[in-house]
């Protein structure tokens, strides 16, 4: 088992990605017709659709994104782990 260990040691502990865009270019819907299909603002949409900067995200948008595209979570959010130290 690794050694569990606490982001208050370990400050680089990777980032989650949002990669929504390649799921709606994939069958080429827009921001707009994606707002319209979820019943989100565009600017939500806009804000994951483009990777910004989001402070907390909200199952319920991820759920109704994940329902109109008939996906999964995992298909539109995805964690990069860190690069590994060398000891």
């Amino acid at each position: 088992m690794n050694k569990l260990i606490s982001v208050t040691e370990y400050k680089s502990y990777g980032k989650v990605n949002i990669t929504l865009s390649k799921l709606m270019d994939k069958y080429n819907i827009s921001i707009y017709q994606m707002a319209k299909l979820t019943n989100l603002k565009y600017t939500t949409i806009k804000s994951y659709y483009n990777n910004s900067p989001i402070t907390r995200v909200d199952l319920d948008v991820l759920a109704k994104m994940c329902y109109v595209l008939d996906c999964n979570v995992k298909d539109i959010l995805d964690y990069t782990k860190p690069e590994e130290k060398d000891s």
